[in-house]
């Protein structure tokens, strides 16, 4: 994908939360987030995947400006597949209405197939036994992993992850980054919000670190990992990777 940002602010209730952020990237395919809580990080996710305004600034995805009209959004979320932190799965429907829902409603897919997609999904994330199960029903890891599946089975052209794994233990955590590597290496486009530190060295082809609502570095993992140029980056990555 090739992805930039140019001048980005956004404000909630007075408060910067993104502060002229510009980014440019070209030929990335997983681009991962990573910094301080309250840096500016999921905001900056949802404006790329058409979920929040920004007050000023562009952004534009492989090459096309996106247009912040509702009828445009509701294109662009079309084309975007989102994968939140706290799953936001429906409780009433089951792991399987839970795919199916959107395809036929969103996608226009019919009722046959809807199905037939969502259970391809469900056996290719190892859940074909739990179609039928509500998500009060599924451990953490496995409701995360329906989330994956819904947000891919429209084949987007842009996976969004928003810290998916913040909310499980770690057993449920390895269970989801295993999904979302395999992804990766089937080729899919993807820009991920992570405190999993070496996760994010092992999946990224890019990396760009977010303090106090500005970008302070971006670059090739193993550069950005390895020798941090921005002090704040350096005392972060020290910090976080200690134990």
């Amino acid at each position: 994908m090739n992805l930039r940002f140019r001048q980005i602010v956004k404000r909630f209730d007075g408060q910067v939360v993104l502060d002229g952020v510009s980014l440019s990237f070209e030929g990335v395919r997983s681009l991962v987030l990573v910094g301080p809580s309250g840096g500016g990080k999921s905001t900056l996710l949802r404006i790329l995947g058409g979920l929040e305004h920004p007050d000023s600034g562009e952004v534009e995805l492989d090459g096309q400006r996106i247009l912040f009209t509702e009828e445009a959004l509701l294109r662009h979320r079309r084309s975007v597949g989102t994968v939140f932190q706290a799953f936001n799965l429906f409780p009433h429907l089951t792991a399987l209405q839970n795919i199916t829902l959107p395809l036929e409603k969103v996608h226009g897919r019919t009722a046959a197939q809807a199905e037939e997609t969502a259970r391809q999904l469900l056996v290719r994330f190892h859940l074909e036994s739990h179609a039928a199960k509500r998500p009060a029903e599924l451990s953490g890891g496995q409701r995360q992993r329906v989330a994956i599946a819904r947000a891919v089975s429209s084949r987007p052209r842009l996976l969004l992850l928003d810290e998916p794994t913040s909310a499980l233990d770690p057993e449920m955590t390895a269970e989801v980054l295993d999904a979302i590597l395999e992804l990766r290496d089937e080729g899919l486009d993807f820009v991920l919000v992570t405190h999993e530190m070496g996760f994010a060295r092992r999946v990224a082809d890019q990396v760009a670190f977010l303090a106090d609502g500005r970008i302070l570095e971006a670059g090739p993992a193993a550069q950005l990992f390895d020798a941090p140029s921005a002090p704040q980056t350096r005392a972060f990555l020290d910090k976080v990777l200690k134990y």
